[in-house]
């Protein structure tokens, strides 16, 4: 080696260690969702509380624009845990790629279809609160 090169060395696990791993990110992906999907229920309840039918259905559309793509990659992911897929980082990149954009699709099409009646607090409120349901793990220490 010469001055500023270092040699990095390739991180063996043996199959017992790859299972634990496995079924900790598993876990932990599947606790994500529950979080954002109790998350944008409580949403939708609140914004029919406070507006009525219009504000629901908006929280739902707004939710439902981020969860959804979500929900598909979470899936995606635990489809290669338990598969025994090598992990990849532009896999992942792709992943988020496609739900960023597919939420992006999402909300267009909703303000392009929906102007009459969206109600765009409520659709921010149930999108922010997927978004968040990671940050409630955190905050409760519940990711493992």
């Amino acid at each position: 080696m010469t001055g500023n090169q270092t040699e990095i060395e390739a991180i063996v696990l043996s199959p017992e260690q790859r299972q634990r791993l496995a079924q900790r990110s598993s876990l932990g992906i599947v606790q994500v969702l529950i979080a954002q999907a109790s998350l944008a229920l409580l949403t939708i309840l609140l914004s029919a509380w406070w507006g009525g039918t219009y504000a629901a259905v908006s929280a739902l559309v707004g939710a439902g624009a981020y969860f959804v793509p979500n929900a598909i990659f979470a899936v995606r992911l635990l489809l290669g845990l338990i598969g025994g897929a090598n992990a990849n980082a532009m896999s992942f990149f792709w992943g988020e790629a496609f739900k960023l954009g597919t939420a992006i699709a999402i909300l267009g099409v909703a303000a392009w279809q929906f102007h009459e009646w969206l109600v765009w607090p409520a659709l921010l409120f149930g999108l922010i609160g997927v978004l968040k349901g990671y940050v409630v793990l955190l905050a409760l220490g519940k990711l493992p």
